[in-house]
């Protein structure tokens, strides 16, 4: 076939497969930065390769959000009072205060630290949503576009112009970035669907100098260390700690890490500033990862069968370890208060104890054995709320009340209306049987 015809035939697939499922649709995007962004990204390639318009709207502000990387999304830009910077610094403010100035057991006492905080970053994205809904010309223009489903990250900015209840209640459908291989088991509503792991998927082969060092490592294997991309100053002191520990063991180790070169560092590491993670995890020679405990690692984790040490940093990452611990498949170390043996004795741990591989295995059976993959679940549901206009038949009717019906009030009021004129009858009855025997006996005594 000659070359010229391919996008023809390309366009012509995708219209098939439109027309075939007949759910073709136009989605706009109200997307997150960092990590929330990369796994929003991949179910929104995924609705653009099926021929659905994907519309994102990017604020000029935006930190990951690059046209350029994704050609198959359309992206509506409009100006911000905040810049890439600015809003960079409030994301690494709000994360470095977390990590390291916060304490997790005893936050309460240092409230007004977190109160600051959260005010700026709140602050910021006030002046972001501020700028979006004020553009009139950007409203307009999305009214006109009558787009068939918003498909939004529920902590994106402009979460405030709702309460959370009501944001809650007026989503067709949430899609939960977890799996019941992570998570322990509960009642959900029918409108939540969990699809944990869907950014998981096969081994590529590493670049030949990685694979070559990898291979170097003979029957000990290696470790992955990452506690991700947000950790920019680490002290010298916590790198050396964790260096020290590293150079002990046996196993060749690939560290992400961005910084001085630690003084303590031994033959077996070697630092990168970034590291192919899926493809290192799904390696045969991988015995342990160091994490951080982010629900991306998390769960490449558990889809390649890899036990862990945890370190979590911040937000649900005490959770997602807390759950591997309790799973036997990871180890938990403080990152504040870690020292070389703690690092050392989870690391001979997790790699010696065949216990934790062995649930990890588990776990990793568990996740990949489902009807249908995280990825395609998640479109699907995507896709049913466009083609029914909504999923109303599977929200709570409870979504539809008002607060004071949600709380029956309505019903305690009524029930203590008809309470009090009973009261009052009893009251009025007895008063009136009172009156006629003192008047019956004045009359007999008068007689």
């Amino acid at each position: 076939m000659p070359v010229k015809w391919m996008p023809l035939l390309l366009l012509l697939l995708q219209m098939t497969c439109c027309f075939r499922s007949g759910n073709c649709g136009k989605v706009l995007v109200w997307p997150m930065e960092y990590s929330h962004w990369l796994n929003l990204k991949i179910i929104l390639d995924e609705l653009a390769q099926r021929g659905h318009e994907v519309t994102v709207l990017r604020p000029s502000a935006s930190i990951f959000l690059d046209p350029q990387k994704s050609p198959d999304l359309k992206f509506e830009s409009f100006p911000t009072s905040l810049s890439k910077d600015d809003l960079d610094e409030v994301f690494l403010l709000f994360v470095n205060k977390w990590i390291y100035e916060i304490p997790r057991d005893s936050g309460l006492s240092h409230s007004p630290l977190l109160q600051n905080v959260c005010e700026r970053y709140s602050d910021s994205y006030l002046s972001l949503c501020k700028d979006t809904v004020s553009n009139k010309q950007l409203m307009k223009k999305l009214q006109k576009s009558k787009f068939d489903v918003l498909f939004s990250d529920a902590i994106a900015p402009c979460g405030e112009l709702t309460t959370l209840a009501e944001t809650i209640g007026k989503a067709e459908m949430w899609l939960i970035r977890s799996y019941w291989d992570l998570e322990f088991p509960r009642p959900t509503l029918p409108n939540v669907e969990y699809v944990g792991g869907l950014h998981c998927k096969p081994a590529n082969p590493l670049p030949k100098e990685m694979e070559d060092f990898v291979q170097s490592s003979g029957e000990h294997g290696v470790v992955v260390f990452s506690l991700g991309s947000m950790v920019s100053n680490m002290t010298e002191e916590k790198a050396n700690t964790i260096a020290w520990a590293l150079a002990q063991i046996p196993q060749k180790v690939l560290w992400r890490f961005d910084g001085k070169t630690p003084d303590t560092l031994g033959p077996n590491t070697r630092i990168f500033k970034w590291l192919p993670q899926n493809d290192l995890l799904g390696h045969p020679k991988t015995k342990a990862f160091v994490t951080h405990g982010g629900a991306n690692g998390i769960y490449e984790a558990i889809h390649f069968g890899i036990p862990m040490i945890g370190i979590p940093l911040f937000g649900e990452q005490h959770d997602n370890i807390a759950y591997m611990v309790a799973k036997g498949a990871a180890v938990a170390l403080n990152f504040r208060t870690i020292t070389r043996s703690d690092l050392l004795n989870a690391l001979e741990a997790v790699i010696e104890n065949p216990t934790y591989k062995e649930n990890a295995m588990w776990l990793s059976t568990i996740h990949n054995d489902q009807p249908m993959k995280p990825l395609d679940r998640a479109v699907f549901w995507i896709e049913f709320v466009m083609r029914h206009k909504g999923a109303k038949h599977l929200r709570p009717l409870a979504y539809n009340l008002t607060w004071y019906q949600y709380y029956s009030l309505d019903v305690i009021g009524f029930l203590l209306a008809w309470v009090a004129v009973i009261t009052f009858l009893v009251i009025k009855s007895c008063l009136f049987i009172y009156q006629k025997f003192v008047k019956t006996g004045k009359k007999m005594k008068n007689e």
